[in-house]
């Protein structure tokens, strides 16, 4: 089984944020489980409204989010949990998170979840 990548915040860079979450379904994801406010399975995210993401898909994503430094995934059986770094992220680049997010329609941001 494949290691999970995590940069550390010292490495974690503002364009791989942005792109990150320049993609609709990813921003949808991660806002989904900043505002959880704890650990989310990735089948707990697998559906945006209506519209149900494939699970290839589904990983690429969580992917690219956990590269990118915005979440941390943690393996359990066949399971992945997900929990964000907003906080990390935020103390990092203050007010980045918060902006790109309100920018998104009914985003609250980093501010109105747990981290």
């Amino acid at each position: 089984m494949r290691p999970l990548i995590h940069p550390a915040i010292e490495d974690v860079r503002p364009e791989a944020i942005l792109h990150a979450l320049a993609d609709p379904a990813r921003a949808a994801i991660f806002a989904s489980i900043t505002q959880a406010g704890c650990v989310q399975a990735c089948s707990a995210v697998s559906s945006l409204g209506e519209r149900v993401i494939p699970k290839s898909s589904l990983s690429a994503h969580f992917k690219v989010l956990r590269e990118a430094g915005l979440i941390r995934s943690e393996r359990h059986g066949v399971e992945m949990r997900n929990h964000s770094r907003c906080a990390e992220v935020e103390a990092r680049f203050p007010g980045l998170l918060s902006a790109i997010m309100n920018a998104y329609a009914g985003a609250k941001g980093c501010e109105a979840a747990a981290p």
